[in-house]
C-alpha cells in the first residue's frame, strides 16, 4: 500500500510539474508571439465589424484594424461618438467607415443590422459591447433589476452577431471572431454575480464554437482582460496591471493565433495564473467580500442612493 501511495504522489508531482512547464511555455509565447504577416488581418476580408465601437476597447479595435487596412462597420447606440471616430479613421487611414446606431439592450435590432451589412465581405467580427449591472461591486439584490438589459447586451448580442456573420465566413472558409469577455468571467465572482455569469457564457460559447469551426479555417477567440482603463472602469489610472485601451488592443492582436482563449496581454496572463492558484473558497469567503466592499464603502453601504 505504501508503494502505491508513493507512485500516486510521484504521478501527481509529475502532472503538477508538467502543468507548470506548459504554463511557462505559454508565457514564452506571450513574450515572443509569432510574427503575423502585415496582410494577415486584411486577408480575412475587406470589412471588420465592431460592436460597442464608440468608446473604450471597441474604439481601440476600430482604430487599430483600420490601420491594418480594413474598412470598418461601427455599431453602438452613441451616434455622436461613432461619428467622431469615423472622421478620425477616414482622415488618418483613408478607410471606409459605415455607422449603424443600435441599442444592444433591445432584441429588435438584428434585422436592421443584417440588412445594413448585406453585401459586405466581413472578415473580422469583434463582439465587444457589454455592460455592468452596476458601476460598483454589490450584492445581487442590492443592485438595480437590469437583468434583461445585461443579458441582452452581454450574451444575446454576441450570439446574434456571430450567427449573422459566421454564415459568410463559413462560405469563404476564413474569418476571425474576437469575443471580449472579462477576467471575472473565468471564475464565479461574488459582488459581480450577473456580470461574471454573463461573461462566463462568452468563454464557453467561444471555445465550443472554435471546436466546431476551426477545421473550416475560422479563428474564434475569447479574450478575458482584467483592468483596462475605460468608462466602465471609471478611467482607472493605468499601471502595470491596468492597461490603456489602445495598448491592450494592440498587444491582443499579436495573440490571435495562440489559441481559443487568452487574457489579451502578458500582464493579465500572469495575473490570471496567480488567481487560479487561490482556492475558490477563499475568493468566496464572507471576509474577503466584506473587505472588498470596504474599498467602496460609501457606495457599497447604500447602493440604491447613488
Amino acid at each position: 500500500m505504501a508503494e502505491l501511495y508513493q507512485q500516486f504522489f510521484a504521478l501527481l508531482g509529475a502532472l503538477v510539474c508538467l502543468s507548470f512547464l506548459m504554463r511557462c511555455l505559454k508565457f514564452l509565447k506571450y513574450m515572443f508571439p509569432p510574427a503575423l504577416p502585415q496582410s494577415f488581418f486584411r486577408s480575412m476580408g475587406a470589412w471588420a465589424v465592431v460592436t460597442g465601437a464608440g468608446d473604450g476597447i471597441g474604439k481601440a479595435y476600430v482604430l487599430e484594424l483600420a490601420k491594418h487596412g480594413l474598412n470598418i462597420v461601427m455599431i453602438s447606440r452613441t451616434l455622436e461618438k461613432m461619428q467622431k471616430v469615423a472622421f478620425e479613421i477616414e482622415e488618418t487611414t483613408g478607410r471606409q467607415v459605415k455607422i449603424i446606431q443600435a441599442d444592444f439592450t433591445k432584441n429588435d435590432i438584428y434585422e436592421n443590422i443584417e440588412d445594413n451589412i448585406k453585401g459586405l465581405e466581413v472578415g473580422i467580427l469583434v463582439n465587444n459591447v457589454g455592460m455592468l449591472p452596476y458601476p460598483v461591486p454589490c450584492y445581487f439584490l442590492n443592485g438595480p433589476d437590469s437583468d434583461t438589459n445585461v443579458i441582452n447586451c452581454n450574451i444575446t448580442s454576441a450570439t446574434k452577431m456571430t450567427r449573422i456573420i459566421l454564415k459568410q465566413m463559413e462560405q469563404r472558409r476564413k474569418g476571425l471572431i474576437l469575443n471580449i469577455s472579462s477576467g471575472v468571467g473565468i471564475f464565479p465572482c461574488p459582488l459581480y454575480t450577473l456580470y461574471s455569469a454573463s461573461k462566463a457564457y462568452l468563454v464557453s460559447f467561444s471555445k465550443a464554437l472554435q471546436a466546431e469551426y476551426k477545421s473550416k479555417g475560422i479563428i474564434i477567440q475569447v479574450l478575458s482582460p482584467y483592468g483596462v482603463s475605460t468608462a466602465m472602469t471609471r478611467y482607472k489610472q493605468t499601471d502595470i496591471l491596468t492597461k490603456n485601451a489602445n495598448d491592450f488592443v494592440r498587444e491582443s492582436l499579436n495573440y490571435v493565433t495562440l489559441g481559443d482563449e487568452t487574457f489579451g496581454c502578458l500582464a493579465h496572463e500572469i495575473l490570471g495564473f496567480v488567481l487560479k492558484l487561490i482556492p475558490l473558497w477563499i475568493l468566496h469567503s464572507d471576509r474577503l467580500q466584506k473587505k472588498f466592499l470596504e474599498q467602496f464603502s460609501d457606495i457599497g453601504r447604500n447602493p440604491k442612493n447613488t
